[in-house]
């Protein structure tokens, strides 16, 4: 009898192993989650929902992003921290939720590099200063000389001072010598029309949301922040032609609870990697200010490679802003 229940016992734990790479091979069998830590219509929830819409067909399961706005990312980030890591949820996750939330965010009740494993690099947004129509400078230089003339007398609106376009901000102050007034906004589309209203006439905001107000001249981009011009504005010079600038801006990656199958993390990376590949896809992502990513950050271990690097970079621009955790 006691035989017997060895052999059994055995059988079962054969049958378990034997289903553990079957059952990853299989996945998925329902639906999939994307948690997005920002509100329905933002840019990163654009995006998601397109390569979401792409995952359903390609894997043959529904991919349901789940909204999860609030508290500069932390609601949806913790929310995914939390999640059962079966391959059944992911979160698509922004720069600030990965790279400036440890920096600026005492006691963060997550943590970007041990709670989650990147799965793929989908995309960068890439940040632009703009300016209401009835400012008159049309360049860099000419908006610091402007600013200048009355210190204090011109107003920026930013996401916030910790978020990268106050860092951004805070760091042309810094560089130039102005003293352009941040003010801070709980949302983007409300900083978004007080420039455009004139209110607080400067603006810094991911290229993703203000394509629609450049086209139709509601806002004048004067520079691109970062090294090098981008192709959708190849006329709007980067930031480093004049200034020493920060290499701050905004990008995508899918990330999942740590923990979950590298096998099937693997072919997430590869589904997210031919949808972003599909040819409606690469049309229409600049329209919307985005640049998709290619290459090696693609896979969890370039991805990876990614994150630790901007990690690492965005901490040091942060403390040489002299910015403290609260």
């Amino acid at each position: 009898m006691l035989i017997l229940s060895r052999r059994m016992a055995l059988a079962g734990l054969g049958a378990l192993v034997a289903c553990g790479p079957a059952a990853a091979a299989d996945w998925p069998q329902k639906p999939v989650t994307v948690i997005v830590p920002q509100a329905a219509g933002n840019s990163p929830d654009v995006l998601c929902r397109i390569i979401t819409d792409k995952l359903s067909r390609a894997l043959g399961q529904q991919f349901v992003v789940d909204n999860r706005p609030g508290a500069a990312n932390v609601v949806g980030m913790q929310s995914a921290a939390r999640a059962a890591n079966d391959g059944y949820t992911f979160v698509f996750a922004t720069s600030a939720a990965l790279v400036t939330n440890p920096y600026t965010i005492k006691n963060l009740s997550y943590d970007p590099l041990k709670d989650f494993v990147p799965v793929a690099m989908v995309a960068k947004s890439h940040h632009l200063l703009l300016v209401n129509p009835n400012v008159k400078a049309n360049s860099l230089a000419e908006l610091i000389a402007l600013e200048k003339e009355k210190p204090g007398s011109l107003s920026v609106a930013v996401d916030g001072p910790r978020n990268i376009s106050g860092l951004i901000a805070q760091a042309i102050n810094k560089q130039a010598g102005t003293k352009m007034v941040l003010v801070p906004y709980n949302t983007i589309s409300n900083a978004v029309q007080d420039s455009i209203s004139g209110r607080t006439p400067v603006t810094i905001q991911s290229a993703s949301v203000v394509e629609p107000f450049i086209k139709d001249g509601s806002l004048r981009a004067i520079a691109v922040a970062g090294n090098e011009r981008i192709s959708t504005h190849p006329d709007v010079p980067a930031i480093a032609e004049m200034l020493k600038s920060v290499e701050l801006q905004g990008w995508f990656m899918v990330m999942a609870p740590v923990g979950t199958p590298a096998d099937i993390l693997d072919r997430m990376s590869k589904a997210i990697a031919a949808a972003i590949a599909e040819p409606d896809v690469k049309e229409r992502a600049p329209g919307l200010g985005f640049e998709l990513a290619k290459g090696e950050p693609i896979s969890p271990s370039g991805a990876k490679a990614f994150l630790d690097a901007q990690y690492a970079y965005t901490g040091t621009v942060i403390k040489s802003l002299g910015i403290e955790p609260n």
